[in-house]
């Protein structure tokens, strides 16, 4: 007999411990090709796998490491990120705690007086009760796994949660660093704006001169003013641009960047660490948007066990042990054991609710598979590009510069032949035009290499944490 209620109890405890009613998990197969797309924009490229790189390996230069340092430490929403993490952890101890029963200690004491005309032995009564009770409170047994469903439900949120925060610093990490690069650009055209400014107030002062003694038209002169105007005016869109970034710098970082933390040229930074996509599109499956998307999945499918389990009876416990008596000195004499066992087992019939919460698990299971789904095809595309970016970017730098070392030599023949006379002002304005211009597009063609590098870090996963 004693052998068949141990039995009894284990079995109890196997049900209650680990059974659950959640379909088995399996993970959807990638929508997406196994390799990376191949053609004249993707060329093979050295680097390191992110996943081997911190992002202090990867960010080279000191200045900007510094910068994305303070950013990790005071930026609100990467605060926000890990107080979900603090709070998602708590609810999977909530759930997790729901398994054991909750023992509670309680005591009473309760004195009263009944009046003569109610009383019936016709005279005034007082009566005194006391207890001390120790016992477990409506603990559910947890036969069909409904509780362990919910505590796997809320173990893969709290998984989820973390993903997201590691999600949320590396885009914080790469959010930083373009917002820096971006600035040190804007300012490298901004001082190119001023020097252009300074060159044409230059041309326009010899026109001038040329125009007193007759050498040169007056159209001449108003194409010249023109330019210095046009000058004054890149001038000023520039210093809007750079007072913007350092709004959008410190506000990522949380604080004012100082300003010997701010390189001066593109030129003057350290690029960062090249990075490698290998071959296989299956590195995908290790960034931590992917990861907190498969998680959420796989916490729709746990739901699933905790909405079938509503269909199976309750069974809930609850007792006390203890001590009572009329007097308060008699409350641990011999005799004044008490105790209550009070099982209780409820079956559901019919609730039309239940059928409902089951048919939505099930639709969340596939929006959640949905999502993950999407979330891989979003990620291919993102490496897609700055694959392409990758392939490209340097042949497009050698180009443009290039174009300026030939613009500028242009520009000084031409402002030599128009000073002998021999053109006209109208070469040399044209001239000016495409040599600023293609400086501005060298400047944009340095910034897109330096990003992109970034860009294919964050794409990739962002190495360990």
């Amino acid at each position: 007999m004693r052998g068949d209620r141990f039995f009894l109890f284990a079995v109890a405890g196997i049900l209650a411990g680990g059974c659950t009613l959640a379909p088995r998990y399996d993970r959807p197969e990638p929508p997406v090709p196994g390799q990376w797309p191949s053609g004249a924009a993707y060329k093979e490229t050295m680097g390191r796998d992110p996943a081997e790189l911190k992002w202090q390996e990867f960010v080279a230069d000191s200045r900007l490491r510094d910068t994305v340092e303070r950013a990790l430490n005071n930026n609100r929403d990467l605060r926000l990120a890990a107080l979900n993490v603090q709070r998602a952890r708590a609810i999977y101890g909530i759930r997790t705690a729901e398994l054991a029963p909750s023992v509670i200690a309680a005591g009473t004491g309760d004195r009263h007086r009944l009046p003569a005309d109610l009383s019936p032995t016709g005279k005034a009564i007082t009566t005194e009760q006391y207890s001390v009770e120790l016992g477990i409170a409506s603990w559910e047994i947890d036969f069909f796994g409904r509780i362990q469903s919910l505590k796997d439900q809320a173990l893969e949120e709290y998984f989820a949660t973390e993903q997201a925060r590691r999600s949320a610093q590396i885009s914080l990490v790469s959010a930083v660093a373009n917002a820096y690069l971006t600035l040190v650009a804007d300012r490298e055209n901004l001082r190119l704006a001023m020097s252009t400014l300074e060159t044409q107030k230059g041309i326009r002062g010899l026109i001038l001169k040329r125009y007193e003694i007759g050498l040169a038209s007056e159209i001449e002169l108003r194409q010249a003013e023109t330019q210095v105007e046009a000058a004054r005016g890149e001038v000023a869109r520039f210093t809007q641009l750079v007072a913007q970034d350092e709004n959008a710098l410190n506000l990522l970082v949380g604080a004012k960047v100082p300003a010997e933390l701010l390189a001066e040229s593109l030129g003057d930074i350290t690029p960062p660490s090249q990075v490698s996509a290998g071959i296989s599109s299956e590195v995908l499956l290790r960034r931590p948007d992917i990861m907190a998307a498969e998680h959420r999945l796989r916490a729709a499918n746990a739901f699933i066990g905790a909405a079938r389990a509503a269909f199976f009876p309750r069974i809930s416990l609850t007792s006390v042990l203890g001590t009572a008596s009329g007097e308060l000195t008699g409350l641990f004499k011999g005799g004044s054991r008490a105790w209550s066992f009070v099982p209780q087992i409820v079956l559901p019939i019919f609730d039309a609710r239940t059928w409902s919460a089951y048919e939505a698990s099930k639709v969340e299971r596939e929006v959640a598979v949905a999502q993950y789904e999407k979330a891989i095809q979003t990620a291919f595309r993102e490496v897609a590009d700055a694959l392409a970016v990758q392939g490209t970017v340097e042949e497009q730098l050698s180009a443009q510069q290039s174009l300026v070392k030939a613009l500028a030599e242009t520009h000084r023949l031409a402002r030599l032949r128009y000073e002998r006379g021999i053109d006209t002002y109208l070469t040399v304005l044209d001239s000016q035009r495409a040599l600023f211009a293609a400086e501005q597009g060298l400047v944009t063609v340095r910034l897109l290499s330096l990003t992109n590098r970034v860009r294919l870090f964050a794409v990739l996963g962002g190495g360990t944490d």
